[in-house]
């Protein structure tokens, strides 16, 4: 759940922190937003080396449209994809559906 007030920011920052055991050549992410289903917008991180045995934060900033659609028809027809990879190699998805109170 999120704040409503958030679809009002002009832009959202966020961290993803993780660590990895074994080394990646080219850690990157797919993150795709789904409106009812369908894909309503898709962005492609790239974070590149990743040292073996290391804990990494990775800081992304993401600018809001210029105008949001009214929370009340977005609340729990969002869902948000996040795809992990090294190079072509899967490593994990996240799946996420948005409610703002």
């Amino acid at each position: 759940h999120l704040p409503r007030s958030i679809l009002k920011c002009k832009a959202v920052s966020r961290e993803i922190n993780f660590t990895s055991v074994q080394e990646m050549k080219a850690f990157r992410l797919v993150q795709k937003v789904f409106f009812q289903g369908a894909v309503m917008e898709e962005w492609r991180f790239d974070f590149g080396f990743v040292i073996p045995g290391s804990t990494n934060s990775w800081q992304q900033v993401i600018k809001a449209a210029d105008e949001m659609m009214d929370p009340e028809l977005l609340t729990g027809n969002i869902t948000i994809e996040t795809s992990f990879f090294d190079g072509a190699s899967f490593i994990a998805k996240s799946l996420v559906r948005i409610y703002y109170d």
